[in-house]
C-alpha cells in the first residue's frame, strides 16, 4: 500500500513540474506581478484578520461602555456602524492580500 502511495506521489510531482514547464514565462511575470510571489500570503492574512478584528471589537467595546467620559457623546449606533465599515474593509484587503 506504502508503495502505491508514493508513486502516486512521484507521478503528480512529475506532473506538476512538466505543467510548470510549459507555462509561459510571460504568464509566470503577470501572475507574480498581480498575486506576488511571497509564499505566506494566506499565513499572514488570517493572523492580520484574527488581530485586526480582534483590535476593532477592544475598540467597539471601549466606545460603548458608558463609564469612558472620551466617548460619551459617541451613540452606540455609530460605533457600530464604525465597526462594521472598518471590520469590511479590513476583510476586503485581507481577501485582495490572499490573491
Amino acid at each position: 500500500m506504502a508503495k502505491s502511495t508514493s508513486s502516486d506521489v512521484l507521478t503528480l510531482i512529475r506532473s506538476l513540474r512538466s505543467a510548470y514547464a510549459a507555462t509561459p514565462t510571460n504568464l509566470k511575470v503577470v501572475y507574480m506581478g498581480i498575486v506576488g510571489s511571497f509564499p505566506f500570503n494566506s499565513f499572514l492574512s488570517g493572523v492580520l484578520s484574527c488581530v485586526g478584528t480582534a483590535v476593532l471589537a477592544v475598540c467597539l467595546r471601549i466606545q460603548v461602555n458608558k463609564e469612558n467620559k472620551e466617548f460619551k457623546d459617541l451613540p452606540p449606533e455609530r460605533a457600530f456602524a464604525d465597526f462594521v465599515l472598518c471590520n469590511l474593509v479590513l476583510h476586503l484587503v485581507i481577501m485582495n492580500f490572499l490573491g
